[in-house]
């Protein structure tokens, strides 16, 4: 049976060193500990990955906190039931000792009280973001109902646009010869259009 740590931090600028005397402090070898420095979005980190494979039946992986695994629950149930059921390691929560599966006086409490907190935790996080959806749509609601305006800005048309495009329509004027006069390249002119036709769609 062997321990393994695994850190992780989310960008380079980040430090890993307190997570690292963590597991110093567990007595993790050193060459039993993974780094991976990036999101918690997934699990296809490449540390984790190799961890995974070297991990056997009794082993058990140590973390400084539940969110060094990942940052998506839904996610952290799937990992946790692979890692505890389908390979029959064990995991240990430093900074949330509950968060410790191994078995204790040799029966499956410890495993037990780990499961029903992690769903319980779970379950918070998955209410946790319902409500902060629910407050944000709460308040661009009564923003808009202020007069607050989002998303991108209408484009400030040119002076005279519309006789422009009326002439340009018309043939009387050529394309190039609206860019120079407009200041605007080809991309944007079209922009201007289609924005300029929603705002007037009886024509110019």
């Amino acid at each position: 049976m062997a321990d393994y740590g695994y850190v992780r931090i989310s960008t380079h600028q980040q430090n890993e060193d307190r997570q690292m005397i963590s597991m110093a402090e567990q007595g993790v070898p050193a060459k039993n500990i993974y780094v991976d420095k990036q999101s918690g979005k997934d699990f296809e980190r490449k540390a984790y990955r190799a961890m995974l494979k070297r991990l056997r039946p009794g082993d058990t992986i140590i973390l400084h906190s539940l969110d060094r695994l990942g940052r998506d629950y839904a996610a952290i149930l799937d990992q946790w039931q692979l890692i505890t059921k389908d390979k029959g390691a064990d995991i240990v929560v430093l900074d949330m000792p509950l968060l410790d599966t191994r078995e204790k006086d040799r029966d499956l409490t410890g495993r037990l009280i780990s499961d029903i907190v992690l769903q319980l935790l779970s379950y918070c996080s998955q209410k946790e973001r319902e409500n902060i959806k629910k407050r944000q749509a709460e308040g661009i609601a009564a923003a808009k109902l202020r007069g607050v305006r989002f998303g991108r800005p209408c484009a400030e048309f040119p002076n005279n646009f519309g006789d422009l495009i009326a002439r340009w329509e018309r043939g009387a004027l050529p394309l190039e010869a609206i860019l120079v006069l407009c200041g605007v390249s080809r991309s944007t002119f079209y922009k201007y259009l289609a924005q300029y036709k929603l705002l007037h769609p009886g024509g110019v």
